[in-house]
């Protein structure tokens, strides 16, 4: 039998999930904070569509779920928390489908009983001013190789998100993490991927993905010297007008996850007495972006 599943934030990266079961019959309950009759994922010319409504109060959760994949922003989990209140039992497992390194410590606090497990997410995924979704790449997540992760995998199995288990999920965590931290100079200037074919926007990316890659081994990821260089060409190889989300959020008024993605990078190079000077310029920078005021 298939597992249960519930997508808690029907975003970007939340409606390509619930399109993904949906198109091979596992359509999840949908939760989020605004109605909607339904969701749309767009990818190339075809379009799924998934059937709603979306359930806005989580006191009409109709029970726990074998797996909720929780889909909002690290600034949003106290709002969700309900949510996992009303749909997790002692045996469900949450996975979650945010940026960061920290996902389990953010949102084990409000849990009771039930199984958390990080993830990271590979495609991008945008939302578009229609309220559709746009897909530009292949759907993919790496989850630790944990036996909780086999019911995500379970879940997802045979759809077009691919999910991959990794052995050392630290160190891929790590190397998602610096292209998030570097993707936030994105919001610093208001450009999109195309920035990154500038020589002088390379060079200060380089230095500041080696800052972050310092701390990402003392924290005991394994990743090369040729990691920074990687990331770099990656954006540069992206169509210009790749956007993020955080530079989307920024974009429309939105809190930033500055924190999440660039200064745990400062928080956790203090605790190993390792000088992250750039992150100490970027990350307030983009706090007063985010938070003000002003």
């Amino acid at each position: 039998m298939d597992p249960t599943v519930a997508v808690v934030g029907p975003g970007a990266i939340g409606t390509t999930v619930a399109a993904a079961l949906h198109e091979v019959g596992r359509t999840p309950r949908i939760c989020g904070r605004t109605a909607r009759e339904r969701l749309e994922l767009r990818v190339g010319e075809d379009r799924v569509v998934v059937p709603g409504p979306v359930r806005i109060d989580p006191a009409r959760a109709a029970g726990a779920v074998d797996l909720v994949f929780l889909a909002v922003k690290s600034t949003q989990i106290e709002t969700a928390a309900p949510w996992l209140t009303g749909l997790c039992g002692a045996d469900t497992v949450v996975c979650v489908l945010q940026n960061g390194v920290e996902q389990v410590s953010m949102v084990a606090p409000h849990l009771s009983g039930a199984r958390v497990i990080p993830s990271v997410v590979w495609f991008p995924a945008q939302a578009r001013s229609d309220g559709s979704v746009w897909l530009r790449g292949q759907a993919r997540l790496t989850l630790p190789d944990a036996p909780a992760s086999r019911v995500a995998l379970e879940a997802l199995r045979g759809t077009r998100c691919s999910v991959d288990l990794a052995m050392d999920f630290t160190s891929v965590a790590w190397r998602k993490l610096l292209q998030n931290a570097v993707a936030g100079l994105m919001v610093l200037t208001g450009r999109r991927s195309g920035m990154f074919a500038r020589a002088d926007i390379a060079e200060l990316s380089l230095a500041y993905l080696r800052e972050c890659l310092e701390v990402a081994r003392a924290e005991g990821a394994v990743l090369s010297d040729d990691v920074p260089r990687e990331i770099v060409d990656g954006f540069r190889s992206y169509p210009a007008d790749m956007g993020t989300s955080i530079l989307a959020d920024r974009e429309a008024g939105r809190p930033l996850e500055w924190d999440t993605r660039n200064g745990v990078v400062s928080r956790r190079g203090r605790a190993h007495g390792i000088p992250t000077p750039i992150s100490d310029l970027v990350v307030p920078l983009l706090a007063a972006a985010g938070d003000g005021p002003g």
